[in-house]
């Protein structure tokens, strides 16, 4: 995989991830003309389409499109797929993710996106493992931001002496 964009009805990027080096203009042609093409395109059409050399597999869920740019040579089904297995990730994580999810917590969207994927290829197929893997950070997190270290034990000080 290329790139994964996520973007509204209304054309709003919400998220994007690049696994090929671009430049920020490239970037930013390659997101507007994708986004004005499966925009255009009729609910009853393919979700796949040819487009420059690569190949676009998107899916629409609610008001949110999640679009991936593959290779030639790579599977629009596998594709499709993995967009429907993040979706579920994020569902199971946010409890029926919406478009505000994405908006206030792009972060947590974005590490559930790298836990299960890395350099655009599925690291990690078992949504429990990575659900497993996002609620340990969590935990890693809430504890930091209490104070405490990560093993929840005394202080590393109080230990050396």
């Amino acid at each position: 995989m290329q790139f994964m964009l996520l973007f509204s009805r209304q054309g709003k990027l919400r998220l994007q991830k690049w696994y090929v080096p671009l430049s920020d203009k490239e970037k930013k042609k390659i997101t507007r003309e994708l986004v004005q093409t499966v925009l255009a395109r009729k609910p009853k059409m393919c979700s796949f389409l040819e487009w420059r050399d690569l190949k676009i597999v998107y899916k629409r869920y609610a008001s949110l499109y999640f679009c991936c740019a593959i290779e030639d040579q790579d599977n629009e089904l596998i594709t499709l797929e993995i967009i429907h297995r993040y979706v579920e990730l994020l569902d199971k994580y946010f409890g029926s993710v919406c478009e505000l999810d994405i908006i206030f917590n792009f972060e947590k969207a974005y590490f559930i996106l790298d836990e299960f994927l890395l350099g655009g290829e599925a690291q990690e197929t078992s949504k429990k493992n990575v659900l497993k893997a996002i609620e340990q950070a969590d935990l890693l997190q809430e504890k930091k931001s209490r104070g405490g270290d990560s093993t929840g034990d005394t202080p590393l000080i109080t230990q050396i002496h």
